[in-house]
């Protein structure tokens, strides 16, 4: 599974981001780890990190955090805001595809956020990704992860879509046109990045991001099949929901066992 996300958008991920309430997200999380763990978690694998948007301030508020990701920019990133932060010691960050996940470490808990699940189009390398995390979880420990819910994907169609954001004495303009692939369960979405300056042109990306979108009974399957079981489905950011065809970005929660 290489990185979805180029040096170019990569970049720019922060910016196009910084509307996303990762504190709030960080709240959510906690609840989870209060309400399916015995004891509040040690150490924490966060796979697919990012720039640490989720680590970073899980490190600050007292727990352990180890983040992976196949992006060495989103990595680099990362790496530089913990520093800032002064965090040395409570966050780790490592360039790794997680289908060569190997730390020689258990965690009580992993977090898999923003879809990064939905970005491995395989079956087989699903299966090694999920495998290799069961591996890294103590027995019992909790497994969580959002993802594109495939009855809403095709309910609700996407559509191209255009992006606005500022910062930095930059101007982001990020173009989304998407293709679902209904016999492959998945979405090509095709990003251009303009970036301005003012009113220069300083810079353009272009990208294609191939998404997939599952259905309950197929992930669970897969969550069963490597050793998990499922506890929860919810959409995000409700944890006392149902997911329906309306919501398209869900929470799925597990333990391994």
């Amino acid at each position: 599974m290489s990185s979805a996300f180029g040096r170019g958008y990569g970049r720019y991920y922060d910016l196009l981001y910084q509307d996303k309430d990762y504190e709030a997200e960080c709240d959510m999380l906690e609840e989870l780890f209060q309400a399916y763990l015995d004891e509040r978690p040690e150490l924490i694998l966060d796979a697919g990190c990012g720039t640490g948007g989720h680590a970073i301030p899980l490190a600050k508020r007292g727990y352990r955090v180890v983040g992976v990701d196949a992006s060495e920019a989103m990595i680099a990133r990362a790496r530089e805001k913990a520093a800032r932060e002064g965090l040395e010691g409570r966050v780790e960050f490592y360039v790794m595809d997680l289908r060569e996940l190997a730390l020689n470490r258990t965690f009580d808990a992993c977090i898999c956020m923003f879809a990064v699940l939905s970005y491995i189009t395989e079956n087989r390398d699903l299966a090694q990704v999920l495998a290799n995390i069961r591996e890294h979880l103590r027995p019992g420990g909790l497994f969580i992860m959002d993802f594109w819910y495939g009855p809403a994907v095709l309910t609700i169609r996407p559509s191209v879509r255009v992006k606005v954001a500022e910062g930095e004495g930059l101007r982001v303009v990020r173009f989304a046109h998407p293709h679902l692939d209904t016999l492959r369960h998945t979405c090509e979405v095709h990003y251009r990045l303009l970036v301005l300056r003012g009113r220069e042109l300083v810079d353009e990306v272009k990208e294609v991001h191939v998404v997939r979108y599952f259905f309950p009974q197929e992930l669970r399957h897969y969550l069963e099949e490597r050793g998990f079981r499922l506890l929860k489905l919810c959409p995000f950011m409700d944890l006392e929901g149902e997911p329906s065809e309306h919501t398209w970005n869900v929470m799925a929660i597990a333990k391994a066992v």
